[in-house]
């Protein structure tokens, strides 16, 4: 969203930026880093960022009650504007939720991905789902997402990429300027946050056996979310990693600080969807994690969805150099497609 933001600023449109404190270490890094306004409004405040179920849960009940208690403050009691949300984290779900019970247009950007699986990616499909119902403009990335959203009535945009493709564009411009350490040898990222993956303890020994098996041809380097780092340490997995000499544990970074070294690396080994992406956009060999996914970007080209089969992921990590391609050209702004249906809303 803060390529959206930033095309705001820059047509001098007033917008109201609320933020459900799910994340807030990585939202004060985010606000410095684009150049963004500080949040008009804070929900949800616990203080800390969520790693578990049960914090998710009483932190969404916290947000629903204090949204609705003070939707009027909230929204300035304004009827006519138009609530943005985006993906599938459970803010999408909550933000259009408390916008449409406040009697306010919807705006679902990155509308439309689908796995067609319930549970898997979990819960993201099942938060998708449930925030088109509340859904009023649909800003898809792709055709594709436009054809799934045929049965759900609201104006449907094409976007024509996802909004993630203006942010990379600034990460790019400005790497020169990030500092981030940087190995001297050829070296692949792993990273790994997603619920299915890391809260059973069998699912994540798995992952765990698979960069093992992955060091012994290539330095890794593996990002410590939170939620990941307190799992490895639950399941006493963190030992395993540290006493790895081809494994080097890094801890989160910010935005342009990460790319710059996905730009660097040989490789990307990750569950997430937006890494996918930046692969894609980058045309950055990337070894996907999950059995399902939702996006289509790269597929086939610069990604490989692993389904955790030992066969496939021993063919991309020797043969990951064939999946090097041409990063994305196109000038195309999803972000500025989006401020200009929104304009009217002003």
């Amino acid at each position: 969203m803060a390529p959206v933001m930033l095309e705001l600023q820059k047509n001098n449109i007033e917008y109201n930026f609320i933020f459900l404190a799910e994340h807030k270490e990585t939202m004060a890094s985010m606000i410095k880093m684009f150049g963004l306004k500080k949040p008009d409004i804070v929900l949800g405040n616990l203080d800390k960022d969520i790693t578990n179920i049960v914090t998710m849960g009483f932190w969404s009940f916290k947000v629903l009650l204090s949204a609705l208690y003070n939707k009027k403050k909230i929204f300035k009691n304004d009827k006519k504007g138009i609530v943005l949300v985006h993906g599938d984290a459970p803010p999408a779900f909550l933000g259009a939720l408390i916008g449409n019970l406040s009697g306010i247009k919807v705006g679902h950007v990155e509308s439309g991905l689908r796995s067609f699986n319930l549970f898997n990616p979990f819960p993201e499909e099942i938060n998708r789902l449930l925030t088109f119902k509340l859904t009023d403009y649909y800003f898809c990335p792709d055709h594709l997402a436009l054809n799934n959203l045929r049965r759900y009535n609201g104006k449907k945009i094409n976007t024509r990429g996802n909004t993630l493709i203006d942010s990379l564009r600034l990460a790019l411009k400005n790497k020169n300027k990030i500092k981030v350490k940087i190995p001297k040898e050829s070296y692949a990222i792993v990273t790994t946050h997603r619920f299915e993956n890391i809260f059973k303890k069998r699912q994540f020994e798995s992952i765990i056996e698979i960069v093992e098996d992955i060091s012994k041809k290539i330095k890794l380097l593996f990002i410590l979310h939170p939620p990941t780092k307190k799992k490895l340490m639950e399941f006493g997995f963190m030992d395993r990693l540290i006493k790895n000499e081809n494994i080097e544990l890094r801890p989160r970074y910010n935005y342009f600080e990460f790319i710059k070294l996905i730009d660097k690396s040989e490789f990307l080994i990750s569950d997430g969807g937006s890494n996918q992406e930046e692969c894609f956009y980058l045309g950055k060999p990337c070894l996907i994690l999950r059995n399902e996914t939702e996006r289509k970007e790269g597929l086939g080209k610069n990604a490989v969805l692993s389904k955790f089969n030992k066969k496939i992921i021993e063919d991309f990590v020797k043969d990951y150099k064939d999946y090097k391609k041409q990063g994305i050209s196109e000038k195309i702004s999803p972000s500025k497609i989006i401020v200009n249906e929104i304009k009217r809303f002003k």
